[in-house]
């Protein structure tokens, strides 16, 4: 398990009497966003690599949907929520792109003329204490023409301080048990993304043995 600490004192570095979890939330709110050049996202249509929460609540409008691949990086409950399911006081689990395997999700493109509306959306939901870095990452399409395709995709950032790495599946559940955030419980948000990976036709091995122990609990 990674474990971070951070000093307790505001964006200015001076002492402030709100609390140790508000502090740490402002703290982590301030550090530097990894996002992509204007130039990389000016390009005609986008893609969006989905492969949590966006796979069955995208939020933007999209022309097209496909289920894709992307290589290089894996699905893992590898970040500590503090805002959207959870708090710094008690901490939830959300899903990151974490280095090496595969992962399997859902590409969406975007009409071109609304590219820079859907990129506003996705940092204000994504990067709300940018913990992860926005990138442009190879897909290929699991289509009948199998297209390899550039797509917009949020990889967790190993050096920020909510990144969890690999927790054991007791750990997550704990985590996941005791998540409340403002976008609603822990224990929704990861049943809701095992409901889209299978009714993908796929299994996510340790997603699901967490599902398991969610419903027997």
């Amino acid at each position: 398990m990674h474990t971070r600490t951070i000093k307790l004192t505001d964006v200015h570095g001076t002492r402030n009497s709100a609390s140790p979890e508000k502090l740490l939330l402002i703290a982590v709110r301030a550090m530097p966003a990894k996002i992509e050049s204007e130039a990389e996202l000016s390009k005609g249509d986008l893609w969006v690599f989905g492969y949590g929460s966006l796979m069955w609540r995208p939020g933007f409008e999209f022309i097209e949907q496909v289920p894709a691949r992307l290589i290089g990086e894996h699905r893992a409950l590898c970040v500590y929520s503090f805002d959207h399911r959870g708090t710094p006081e008690k901490p939830g689990l959300v899903l990151g792109l974490d280095r090496g395997g595969a992962c399997r999700g859902i590409a969406f493109r975007v009409a071109a003329n609304h590219r820079g509306d859907t990129v506003d959306y996705l940092r204000s939901r994504e990067q709300t204490t940018n913990v992860y870095r926005e990138v442009m990452r190879s897909v290929w399409l699991e289509d009948e023409a199998r297209r390899r395709v550039s797509a917009l995709a949020y990889v967790v950032d190993r050096g920020h301080v909510q990144y969890a790495g690999r927790l054991s599946l007791a750990d997550q559940l704990r985590h996941v048990q005791q998540g409340h955030g403002r976008s609603g419980n822990n224990r929704d948000y990861v049943l809701s993304t095992v409901k889209s990976i299978e009714a993908q036709g796929l299994r996510d091995q340790q997603l699901h043995q967490l599902a398991a122990m969610l419903h027997e609990g």
